[in-house]
Formats: structure tokens, C-alpha cells, sequence
């Protein structure tokens, strides 16, 4: 399919700043183009708040129809979520479909999910985006053929009647109650078997799946595209001592994030609260990248992540023009491509998770292997020599509080 022809409007509120507005356009003409769209034209209005009816004035909607008329428009995208009233109204007064920031971000949701989750969670916050809406999206729809914000379950259950949407949505939440126990099944043994979780998060294309590839030698998806990741995926890897862990890449963060999503991805969003650590990565060459970097935390603060333990990954440290300051602590400044930065950074890992944990120090009999081997997956091992003087292996490292282990290492301790 061809890339549809798009109109930007966006209105400036006076409570916004100039960064933030730049950076909130910069981002809807990125997630228009990852929808597959081409933005021809954008029409920005500085309002104190925004229109009611039309969301922008009467002289800026009659602007717009003229740009519609002369770039052969066929899609509107509004930088605000709209009203089921301003839908319907900017829909009579174009005659073309108009969509919002929400239904784009919905949409690339929609043809990013893999999972049978990720589709049933795009669908359930598509069609609670859209059971208020129905009237207003009722002109254009029957005479729609597809594009940029009708994917998912669109173009089948647009113009059906809202009782069957309401049947579809408790149906979806239904289906997703058993998905989310599968689920937490699954986290219950992870918890159980005292595995050692790292998440990566961080805003939408700052390159955590090109870090989660390299490091796990995955192929999940990498693309200079906003949302390329939405499924989850875990995967193991091992640090310069040893330790395991599992890692997971998770959705990527974006300002405005619709509400409606966080909702739907809240048991995909789990997996970050869930964690013992989070690589939180930031695209250090993206000029936006310390607002960006608010909106995620602000995000974790949300997910009620914000107290677990973090390392700042300032990535893509190879398209630097200038010197880089880093605004939060601790961090490293590498580029996900190169195998010695990321060397550097499991080292990093294992520096903090050093300070954080309980040093130990004991001595094993030589057929005291498997709690060797125990101990040298699930603790960090500094130290483990051989003692002839005494016919036993000197162990010394640090070990996670609470860790089941512990219990073995005071017995060996009391017994020396």
C-alpha cells in the first residue's frame, strides 16, 4: 500500500513550553512516518487552550481544508487526543478521515504485536478508544478502505453497534485474565528459582533491542522505527563472574503516552516492576533525549519501578558531535554496536550490584562441587583458589539478600 498523505495539526498551549512542543511534533511526524504515512504538511495554532468544537479555530480549519485540497490530503492527524464532538466536527468540515495521536499510537500498536497477548491488549484498547467515538467516526467509516489508523480491529468491527463492542470487550479481558496468570505462573518460578532479572527500558527507538540482541545474541526485531519492539522477550546471559541473569527488552516509552495503553500493557509492563535492575537506555545523540528521559521515569514512578535499582545507558555514543554531560547517575556512555563498550557495561553491572549486595567469604571441600557450582551461577564470585594447606577451595564474592543461598553459606561459615 502506498504511504497515505498527512496533515499535522498540533496546537501549542500556553502551559507548554517551546522545547516540549518541538519535541512533541518532531514525535508525531516520527510515529507518522513509522504508520506509513508522509507528512506533507504541518499547521501548528498557539492557543491558550484548546478549541472545544474544532480543536483548532474556525480561520485554522478552513487553512487546513485548503492545504487538504492542495497536497491531496487524505489523512488528518491531530497532536491531542480529540473528543467524540471535535472527531465528528473536523470530520464533516474535511470530508477526509481525521485521526489523533492516541489512534496513531494504537495503530503502529496494532502491526507491531506479535503475541496473541500483545494483539488481544491492542484490540481491548483500541475498542475502549472507540466506543465513544463511534458516531463521530461514522461518515468516513463506511466508505473506508483501510490505512493509517484502522488496523487491528478496525476495518471488521467499526460500524458494528456498541453492544457488540461492549460483548467484545468483556470477552478480550476475559481471555487476557487468563494470559495475565500464565503469566504471573511463569514470574512465580523466576521468583522461585531466585533468577536474577534485569529489564531494559527506556523511550521508544533509543536502541534497547539492538543492546538486548547484541548481549543475548537474540534477533528480535531492530528497526529505526518508533514501538519496533511491543512482545516481551527474556532471554538468559551471564556476567564477567559468572552470575546469570535473565534479561528482558520491554516496550519503549513515549510522551502522552494514552492511558488506555498503559492500562492494556499493564501485565507486559509488569515485567519492569518485576525486576531487581533496569538498564534504563537513552539515545545520547537525540537532541530531546532529557525530556525523554523525564517521561521515563515518570512512567516508572507510574509502574511504581522507580525505586529499583538503575544504570543510566547513554547509547548510540558513536553519533556524538559534541561533548556528552550526563544528567543522571550512575550511568555509562557506550554504543550498543561495539563489543567493548558493552563489556564495559556488564563490569559496570557487577560494580553496583557489588555495593548493593553482602560480601561472604568461606571455604568448601573439594566434593562440595554442586554448591560451588551453585554459588558461581547465582552469586558473584571474586575470589575461588584452591588451599593446599587445608585441602579446601577459599571462596569469597557477593550475594543477593534473601538469597537462598545465604542459609548454605552461614553453615559453612559456623562449621569452619
Amino acid at each position: 500500500m502506498a504511504n497515505e498523505n498527512v496533515l499535522i495539526l498540533a496546537v501549542k498551549k500556553s502551559a507548554d513550553t517551546d522545547d516540549h512542543f518541538q519535541s512533541s511534533l518532531e514525535e508525531i511526524k516520527s510515529l507518522s512516518y513509522t504508520a506509513g504515512g508522509t507528512v506533507q504538511a504541518v499547521l501548528t495554532q498557539n492557543r491558550v487552550q484548546i478549541h472545544p468544537v474544532t480543536y483548532v479555530g474556525e480561520g485554522k480549519v478552513a487553512e487546513a481544508k485548503q492545504l487538504i485540497d492542495e497536497n491531496e490530503i487524505e489523512l488528518v492527524i491531530s497532536n491531542d487526543e480529540l473528543s467524540p464532538a471535535q472527531l465528528r466536527n473536523l470530520n464533516d468540515h474535511f470530508g477526509i478521515r481525521v485521526i489523533d495521536r492516541s489512534q496513531l499510537i494504537l495503530d503502529i500498536f496494532a502491526s507491531r504485536a506479535k503475541t496473541k497477548e500483545g494483539q488481544l491488549q491492542v484490540e481491548l484498547a483500541q475498542l475502549q478508544y472507540m466506543l465513544p467515538r463511534l458516531h463521530g467516526m461514522g461518515l468516513v467509516l463506511s466508505r473506508l478502505g483501510g490505512g493509517i489508523g484502522t488496523r487491528g480491529p478496525g476495518e471488521t468491527k467499526l460500524e458494528t453497534d456498541q453492544r457488540h463492542i461492549r460483548r467484545r470487550i468483556d470477552d478480550i479481558k476475559r481471555r487476557l485474565k487468563d494470559v495475565v496468570k500464565q503469566r504471573d505462573q511463569y514470574r512465580k518460578r523466576r521468583r522461585q528459582n531466585k533468577a536474577f532479572q534485569i529489564a531494559i527500558v527506556g523511550y521508544t527507538n533509543a536502541g534497547k533491542s539492538t543492546l538486548f540482541n547484541r548481549l543475548t545474541n537474540e534477533s528480535a526485531l531492530e528497526e529505526d522505527l518508533l514501538f519496533a519492539t511491543l512482545d516481551p522477550l527474556t532471554r538468559k546471559i551471564h556476567l564477567p563472574s559468572g552470575l546469570q541473569c535473565l534479561v528482558t527488552d520491554t516496550v519503549g516509552f513515549l510522551q502522552d503516552l494514552p492511558t488506555s495503553l498503559i492500562a492494556a500493557f499493564k501485565s507486559t509492563l509488569e515485567e519492569v516492576s518485576e525486576a531487581d535492575f533496569l538498564l534504563h537506555v537513552v539515545d545520547a545523540s537525540h537532541e530531546g533525549n532529557e525530556e525523554q528521559q523525564q517521561t521515563v521515569i515518570d512512567i516508572l514512578r507510574e509502574l511504581e519501578a522507580h525505586s529499583i535499582p538503575m544504570l543510566t545507558v547513554y547509547n548510540k555514543r558513536d553519533l556524538l558531535r559534541e561533548d556528552f554531560f550526563a544528567i543522571n547517575h550512575p550511568y555509562i556512555l557506550m554504543s550498543a554496536y561495539e563489543q567493548r563498550d558493552r563489556e564495559k557495561l556488564l563490569i559496570k553491572i557487577e560494580e553496583m550490584l557489588k555495593n548493593e549486595w553482602s560480601f561472604y567469604s568461606l571455604s568448601l571441600a573439594p566434593d562440595r562441587g554442586k554448591v560451588m557450582n551453585e554459588l558461581g551461577i547465582h552469586t558473584i564470585v571474586t575470589k575461588k583458589q584452591y588451599n593446599e594447606n587445608t585441602n579446601q577451595y577459599d571462596l569469597e564474592g557477593y550475594i543477593r539478600e534473601g538469597h537462598p543461598l545465604e542459609r548454605i553459606i552461614k553453615e559453612h561459615i559456623n562449621h569452619r
